[in-house]
Order: C-alpha cells, then sequence, then structure tokens
C-alpha cells in the first residue's frame, strides 16, 4: 500500500535554508591570496616602512591598495574578527572598491561587528550596486523581498533580481526564477521559471536543480515527468542540496516513477536530515530516528 504522497521541498527562500544576506558569489567571495594575516592594524602592509639612504629622512608608506586591503578585510571577516573586518572595508570602500560597500552592507544587515541598520545596509548595497557589483545589486533585491528596513515590494525586488542576473549573478538568477514560479510581484508563469531556473542550473547552481525537479514533479508548465525530477534531483543532491536528497526520498517513498522502496526512502531521508527539516519529520512519521 502506497504511503500518502508528500509535497516535495521547494522553499520559495534562498541557499542554506534562507534568503539572506551573503557575500559575492561571482567576482570575489574568497580572494586567491590572503596578504598579512598578522598585520590586523588599519592600514598597514606588509613588512616595515623602507627609509631612505644612510642619513636620510625615512620614506613615507605606501598607500594602501584596495586589492590588498579586501584581502586583509576578507581574511578578517571568515575567521569573525568583525572589528577589524570593518575597519578595513571601510577604508576599501573609501578608495572606491565596490566589493568592500557590498560586504559592509551585509555586516550591517546581518549585525556583524555593528548594530543591524538595515538603512545602512541598504545604503551600502546600493553603493556597490552603482560600483558594479552584481551581489549588491542581488542584496538590494532581498531587503525588497523581505521588507527589512522597507516596504516589501515584489516589484522592485525583482527588477534589482534582473538587473543583478543580468550583471552574471547566479542567485538573482535564482531568485527570479523563484518569483515567477510562485507569483510574487507578476502572474505565476511556469515556462518562464523553468527558462530562470536552467540558466541558474547552467551555471551550477544545485538550488535550480532541484526547483527543476520540483517543476516536472508536479507538472508546472511542463509534462509531469517522475524521470527527470529524479534525475535532476540527483544531480542536485551529488552537489550536496539537502532538499533534493528530500525529493529523492519522497519519489522512493511514493513509488513515483521508481519501485516503491521504504528502504531508499529512509536511505534519503537520513542524508537529508543533517539540516532539512522536512527529512527529520518524515523519518520521525516513518517511525525512524535520525
Amino acid at each position: 500500500m502506497r504511503s500518502p504522497a508528500r509535497q516535495p521541498g521547494r522553499p520559495v527562500k534562498r541557499h542554506n535554508s534562507y534568503m539572506g544576506f551573503v557575500v559575492n558569489q561571482g567576482r570575489r567571495s574568497q580572494p586567491a591570496g590572503l596578504f598579512c594575516a598578522a598585520a590586523v592594524a588599519i592600514g598597514l602592509l606588509c613588512g616595515s616602512s623602507a627609509t631612505a639612504q644612510s642619513g636620510g629622512a625615512p620614506t613615507p608608506p605606501p598607500e594602501p591598495e584596495p586589492k590588498a586591503l579586501m584581502a586583509r578585510g576578507v581574511e578578517a571577516y571568515l575567521s569573525g574578527n568583525n572589528s577589524v573586518a570593518l575597519g578595513v572595508f571601510r577604508q576599501a570602500a573609501a578608495l572606491g572598491d565596490a566589493d568592500a560597500m557590498m560586504y559592509l552592507g551585509v555586516m550591517y544587515g546581518s549585525a556583524r561587528g555593528v548594530a543591524r541598520d538595515y538603512s545602512q545596509a541598504l545604503n551600502w548595497f546600493l553603493k556597490a550596486a552603482e560600483g558594479g557589483n552584481s551581489q549588491g545589486m542581488c542584496n538590494v533585491g532581498l531587503l525588497y523581498f523581505q521588507g527589512l528596513g522597507l516596504p516589501k515590494n515584489y516589484t522592485e525586488a525583482m527588477r534589482w533580481f534582473i538587473k543583478s542576473a543580468s550583471a552574471g549573478n547566479t542567485e538573482a538568477t535564482f531568485n527570479v526564477g523563484t518569483l515567477l514560479r510562485d507569483g510574487l510581484g507578476i502572474a505565476a508563469n511556469y515556462p518562464e521559471a523553468m527558462r530562470w531556473f536552467r540558466r541558474a542550473a547552467d551555471a551550477g547552481d544545485s538550488a535550480a536543480e532541484n526547483a527543476i525537479g520540483v517543476l516536472y514533479q508536479q507538472g508546472l508548465g511542463v509534462p509531469v515527468s517522475y524521470a527527470d525530477a529524479m534525475s535532476w534531483y540527483r544531480t542536485a543532491a551529488d552537489a550536496g542540496n539537502e532538499t533534493a536528497m528530500y525529493n529523492i526520498g519522497v519519489l522512493f517513498e511514493g513509488g513515483l516513477g521508481v519501485t516503491q522502496d521504504r528502504d531508499q526512502a529512509i536511505v534519503w531521508y537520513r542524508k537529508a536530515a543533517v539540516g532539512n527539516e522536512l527529512a527529520k519529520a518524515a523519518l520521525k512519521s516513518l517511525g525512524v530516528k535520525n
């Protein structure tokens, strides 16, 4: 006897289970080289300042360059040294570095080293966007999407996501598909949502791969195809996407496109249950401990 069909996991929200602020995943998520791990004082570069020939006055230290500052700032950010990261990003932003402006927006929006202040976050994201930073554009959209510090406005969110996606941001590309799929600020359009999800999937976005699987499983804009759904879920699961792992379990538990297999469903639910609440609930309903 078949188990009652579970709905596939298809969170509206963004990677890592929520649609929140993230740092740049395109131009600079982590520099290739981190400079001066020990030199945490703002404004210092590697090494000591040079002196002139014997008897001459000391040569003033060179002005720090944004690239070196950003490397130090990101290192501090990733190690949780928020006060240093904040100061270094401010210095780099004053020199016009758009990535630093984006990081400052993230720090204000997520209360890292400063009190949470969405108006400041918006200000820095807008500055980053003006400097061509696609993640800054995407994060402006996220503020509108979530109604953080300003009224929730899906139309404005869509405008910023499209602008960011046009600049090559994969996260924003996925978000456009999400708004189109769920009819947020625009009439639901599954074929268009599929087109945007495929663009993101082509760039290796596992959330988009899972979303495509859901469209095939539910027959949204395409004929129902459990085989295609499984194929996309497998691809996303191979990339570590826990929602896709849960969805594979759903197909096995319900015998959708595959032979019904409780044991295989449990295997996949257990894989997903590391961070997926739906998988934990599915295991509990099957009388299985995580």
